[in-house]
Protein backbone atom coordinates (compact mmCIF):
# COMPACT_ATOMS: atom_id res chain seq x y z
CA UNK A 1 0.00 0.00 0.00
CA UNK A 2 1.40 3.37 -0.96
CA UNK A 3 0.57 6.93 -1.73
CA UNK A 4 -0.49 8.42 1.59
CA UNK A 5 0.91 9.07 5.05
CA UNK A 6 4.25 7.34 5.52
CA UNK A 7 3.27 6.69 9.14
CA UNK A 8 0.08 5.00 8.02
CA UNK A 9 1.88 3.05 5.31
CA UNK A 10 4.48 1.62 7.66
CA UNK A 11 2.03 0.98 10.50
CA UNK A 12 -0.43 -0.75 8.20
CA UNK A 13 2.20 -2.86 6.43
CA UNK A 14 3.54 -4.09 9.75
CA UNK A 15 0.02 -5.01 10.85
CA UNK A 16 -0.60 -6.95 7.65
CA UNK A 17 2.66 -8.88 8.01
CA UNK A 18 2.00 -9.69 11.66
CA UNK A 19 -1.63 -10.74 11.17
CA UNK A 20 -1.35 -12.50 7.83
CA UNK A 21 2.19 -13.72 7.38
CA UNK A 22 1.14 -16.65 5.20
CA UNK A 23 -0.65 -14.37 2.74
CA UNK A 24 2.27 -11.97 2.78
CA UNK A 25 4.65 -14.80 1.98
CA UNK A 26 2.45 -16.03 -0.88
CA UNK A 27 2.53 -12.61 -2.54
CA UNK A 28 6.30 -12.26 -2.07
CA UNK A 29 6.77 -15.70 -3.62
CA UNK A 30 4.61 -14.66 -6.57
CA UNK A 31 6.82 -11.59 -7.09
CA UNK A 32 9.89 -13.82 -7.15
CA UNK A 33 8.31 -16.19 -9.68
CA UNK A 34 7.35 -13.36 -12.02
CA UNK A 35 10.76 -11.69 -11.73
CA UNK A 36 12.54 -14.96 -12.50
CA UNK A 37 10.25 -15.65 -15.44
CA UNK A 38 10.92 -12.23 -16.97
CA UNK A 39 14.64 -11.91 -16.26
CA UNK A 40 16.07 -15.33 -15.48
CA UNK A 41 17.30 -17.02 -12.32
CA UNK A 42 20.62 -15.15 -11.90
CA UNK A 43 20.21 -12.66 -9.06
CA UNK A 44 23.21 -10.58 -10.10
CA UNK A 45 21.96 -10.29 -13.67
CA UNK A 46 18.33 -9.71 -12.69
CA UNK A 47 17.98 -6.69 -10.35
CA UNK A 48 14.20 -7.09 -10.09
CA UNK A 49 14.67 -10.65 -8.84
CA UNK A 50 17.44 -9.49 -6.49
CA UNK A 51 15.10 -7.00 -4.85
CA UNK A 52 12.18 -9.46 -4.71
CA UNK A 53 14.40 -12.01 -2.95
CA UNK A 54 15.77 -9.37 -0.57
CA UNK A 55 12.25 -8.32 0.46
CA UNK A 56 11.24 -11.97 0.98
CA UNK A 57 14.29 -12.61 3.17
CA UNK A 58 13.54 -9.52 5.27
CA UNK A 59 10.04 -10.91 5.82
CA UNK A 60 11.54 -14.26 6.96
CA UNK A 61 10.38 -16.32 3.96
CA UNK A 62 12.34 -19.61 4.23
CA UNK A 63 15.26 -20.03 1.84
CA UNK A 64 13.85 -23.28 0.41
CA UNK A 65 10.61 -21.47 -0.52
CA UNK A 66 12.60 -18.74 -2.24
CA UNK A 67 14.77 -21.21 -4.17
CA UNK A 68 11.73 -23.20 -5.36
CA UNK A 69 10.01 -19.97 -6.48
CA UNK A 70 13.04 -18.96 -8.53
CA UNK A 71 13.14 -22.35 -10.23
CA UNK A 72 9.39 -22.31 -10.95
CA UNK A 73 9.60 -18.82 -12.39
CA UNK A 74 12.60 -19.59 -14.56
CA UNK A 75 11.09 -22.91 -15.70
CA UNK A 76 13.90 -24.96 -14.16
CA UNK A 77 12.94 -28.57 -13.45
CA UNK A 78 9.84 -28.62 -15.60
CA UNK A 79 7.63 -26.43 -13.43
CA UNK A 80 6.29 -23.20 -14.90
CA UNK A 81 4.12 -20.31 -13.77
CA UNK A 82 1.79 -18.11 -15.78
CA UNK A 83 0.29 -14.98 -14.27
CA UNK A 84 -1.60 -12.11 -15.87
CA UNK A 85 -1.02 -8.59 -14.58
CA UNK A 86 -4.22 -6.53 -14.26
CA UNK A 87 -4.73 -3.02 -12.88
CA UNK A 88 -8.14 -2.04 -11.55
CA UNK A 89 -9.14 1.53 -10.76
CA UNK A 90 -11.66 2.54 -8.15
CA UNK A 91 -12.91 5.01 -5.61
CA UNK A 92 -13.06 4.40 -1.89
CA UNK A 93 -14.88 6.23 0.91
CA UNK A 94 -15.22 9.99 0.31
CA UNK A 95 -13.79 9.67 -3.19
CA UNK A 96 -10.30 8.45 -2.24
CA UNK A 97 -8.62 7.13 -5.42
CA UNK A 98 -7.49 3.50 -5.59
CA UNK A 99 -5.19 1.64 -7.98
CA UNK A 100 -5.39 -2.11 -7.39
CA UNK A 101 -2.63 -4.20 -8.93
CA UNK A 102 -3.33 -7.90 -9.42
CA UNK A 103 -1.20 -10.88 -10.44
CA UNK A 104 -3.49 -13.79 -11.17
CA UNK A 105 -3.94 -17.09 -12.98
CA UNK A 106 -7.72 -16.50 -13.08
CA UNK A 107 -8.89 -13.09 -14.32
CA UNK A 108 -12.56 -13.77 -13.58
CA UNK A 109 -11.81 -14.64 -9.96
CA UNK A 110 -9.61 -11.56 -9.52
CA UNK A 111 -12.25 -9.25 -10.97
CA UNK A 112 -15.00 -10.72 -8.79
CA UNK A 113 -12.96 -10.46 -5.60
CA UNK A 114 -11.92 -6.85 -6.28
CA UNK A 115 -15.49 -5.85 -7.11
CA UNK A 116 -16.84 -7.54 -3.97
CA UNK A 117 -14.25 -5.95 -1.68
CA UNK A 118 -15.04 -2.51 -3.07
CA UNK A 119 -18.82 -2.83 -2.95
CA UNK A 120 -18.87 -4.18 0.62
CA UNK A 121 -16.61 -1.44 1.96
CA UNK A 122 -17.94 1.79 0.51
CA UNK A 123 -16.05 1.70 -2.78
CA UNK A 124 -16.81 1.41 -6.48
CA UNK A 125 -14.98 0.33 -9.60
CA UNK A 126 -13.99 3.21 -11.89
CA UNK A 127 -13.61 3.45 -15.65
CA UNK A 128 -10.08 2.81 -16.99
CA UNK A 129 -8.05 6.02 -16.93
CA UNK A 130 -10.29 7.89 -14.52
CA UNK A 131 -7.94 7.31 -11.58
CA UNK A 132 -4.62 6.26 -13.14
CA UNK A 133 -3.88 9.73 -14.56
CA UNK A 134 -3.22 10.94 -11.00
CA UNK A 135 -0.46 8.35 -10.41
CA UNK A 136 3.06 8.05 -11.82
CA UNK A 137 5.38 5.03 -11.81
CA UNK A 138 8.27 5.82 -9.49
CA UNK A 139 11.09 3.92 -7.88
CA UNK A 140 10.73 3.87 -4.09
CA UNK A 141 13.65 2.73 -1.92
CA UNK A 142 13.06 2.46 1.82
CA UNK A 143 16.14 3.05 3.99
CA UNK A 144 16.10 2.42 7.76
CA UNK A 145 17.35 5.34 9.84
CA UNK A 146 19.40 3.25 12.24
CA UNK A 147 23.04 4.20 11.77
CA UNK A 148 22.25 6.44 8.78
CA UNK A 149 21.37 10.12 8.55
CA UNK A 150 19.28 11.84 5.89
CA UNK A 151 22.42 13.71 4.78
CA UNK A 152 24.26 10.39 4.30
CA UNK A 153 21.44 9.08 2.13
CA UNK A 154 21.17 12.26 0.06
CA UNK A 155 24.93 12.37 -0.52
CA UNK A 156 24.87 8.78 -1.78
CA UNK A 157 21.88 9.00 -4.13
CA UNK A 158 21.44 12.48 -5.61
CA UNK A 159 24.09 12.14 -8.33
CA UNK A 160 22.76 8.65 -9.18
CA UNK A 161 19.39 10.04 -10.25
CA UNK A 162 17.30 10.27 -7.07
CA UNK A 163 14.56 12.91 -7.19
CA UNK A 164 14.07 13.37 -3.46
CA UNK A 165 14.63 11.90 -0.03
CA UNK A 166 11.71 12.13 2.40
CA UNK A 167 10.71 10.78 5.83
CA UNK A 168 9.24 7.28 5.58
CA UNK A 169 8.06 5.64 8.79
CA UNK A 170 11.12 5.25 11.00
CA UNK A 171 13.50 5.86 8.12
CA UNK A 172 13.73 7.51 4.72
CA UNK A 173 12.11 7.06 1.34
CA UNK A 174 14.23 7.66 -1.75
CA UNK A 175 12.08 8.56 -4.77
CA UNK A 176 13.43 8.02 -8.30
CA UNK A 177 12.24 7.71 -11.85
CA UNK A 178 11.35 4.06 -12.41
CA UNK A 179 14.21 3.73 -14.89
CA UNK A 180 16.74 5.02 -12.31
CA UNK A 181 15.77 2.62 -9.51
CA UNK A 182 18.64 0.16 -10.09
CA UNK A 183 21.34 2.83 -10.39
CA UNK A 184 20.18 4.59 -7.20
CA UNK A 185 19.94 1.28 -5.35
CA UNK A 186 23.49 0.47 -6.51
CA UNK A 187 24.68 3.88 -5.26
CA UNK A 188 23.35 3.04 -1.79
CA UNK A 189 25.09 -0.32 -1.87
CA UNK A 190 28.37 1.32 -2.95
CA UNK A 191 28.08 3.74 -0.02
CA UNK A 192 27.53 0.86 2.39
CA UNK A 193 23.97 1.95 3.22
CA UNK A 194 21.45 -0.83 3.79
CA UNK A 195 17.92 -0.57 2.45
CA UNK A 196 14.75 -2.49 3.34
CA UNK A 197 13.10 -2.56 -0.07
CA UNK A 198 13.39 -1.21 -3.61
CA UNK A 199 10.22 -1.31 -5.71
CA UNK A 200 8.52 0.40 -8.60
CA UNK A 201 5.28 1.83 -7.19
CA UNK A 202 2.48 4.12 -8.30
CA UNK A 203 2.83 7.45 -6.49
CA UNK A 204 -0.01 10.02 -6.57
CA UNK A 205 0.71 13.50 -7.88
CA UNK A 206 -2.11 14.94 -5.78
CA UNK A 207 -2.90 13.72 -2.26
CA UNK A 208 -6.15 14.26 -0.39
CA UNK A 209 -6.24 14.79 3.37
CA UNK A 210 -8.95 12.79 5.14
CA UNK A 211 -10.41 12.76 8.64
CA UNK A 212 -10.01 9.86 11.06
CA UNK A 213 -13.39 8.30 10.27
CA UNK A 214 -12.63 8.23 6.54
CA UNK A 215 -9.15 6.86 7.23
CA UNK A 216 -10.62 3.97 9.22
CA UNK A 217 -12.98 3.14 6.37
CA UNK A 218 -10.16 3.31 3.83
CA UNK A 219 -8.01 0.96 5.92
CA UNK A 220 -10.91 -1.50 6.13
CA UNK A 221 -11.23 -1.42 2.35
CA UNK A 222 -7.49 -1.94 1.91
CA UNK A 223 -7.64 -4.91 4.29
CA UNK A 224 -10.52 -6.41 2.31
CA UNK A 225 -8.68 -5.99 -0.99
CA UNK A 226 -5.43 -7.42 0.38
CA UNK A 227 -7.36 -10.45 1.63
CA UNK A 228 -7.44 -11.59 -2.00
CA UNK A 229 -4.46 -13.70 -3.02
CA UNK A 230 -4.71 -12.11 -6.47
CA UNK A 231 -4.26 -8.53 -5.20
CA UNK A 232 -0.56 -7.77 -5.14
CA UNK A 233 -0.48 -4.05 -4.32
CA UNK A 234 -2.96 -1.33 -3.39
CA UNK A 235 -2.10 2.33 -4.04
CA UNK A 236 -4.16 5.27 -2.79
CA UNK A 237 -3.95 9.06 -2.73
CA UNK A 238 -5.10 9.79 0.83
CA UNK A 239 -2.95 11.57 3.38
CA UNK A 240 -3.21 12.14 7.12
CA UNK A 241 -2.48 15.20 9.21
CA UNK A 242 -0.53 14.82 12.45
CA UNK A 243 -3.77 15.32 14.39
CA UNK A 244 -5.53 12.50 12.55
CA UNK A 245 -2.52 10.23 13.01
CA UNK A 246 -2.62 10.87 16.74
CA UNK A 247 -6.35 10.07 16.84
CA UNK A 248 -5.82 6.81 14.99
CA UNK A 249 -3.01 5.84 17.35
CA UNK A 250 -5.50 6.09 20.20
CA UNK A 251 -7.59 3.38 18.50
CA UNK A 252 -4.92 0.80 19.28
Amino acid sequence: MSGHSKWATTKHKKAVVDARRAKSWAKLIKNIEVAAKLGGADLQGNPTLFDAVLKAKKTSVPKDNIDRAIKRGAGIGGEAVEYASIMYEGYGPNGVAFLIECLTDNKNRAAAEVRTALSRNGGTLADPGSVAYNFSRKGVIVVPSEGTSEDDVMLAVLEAGAEEVEPHGDGFGVITEASDLVSVRSALQDAGIEYDSADVEFVPSLKVEVDADTARKVFRLIDALEDSDDVQNVYTNFDLTAEVQAELENDE
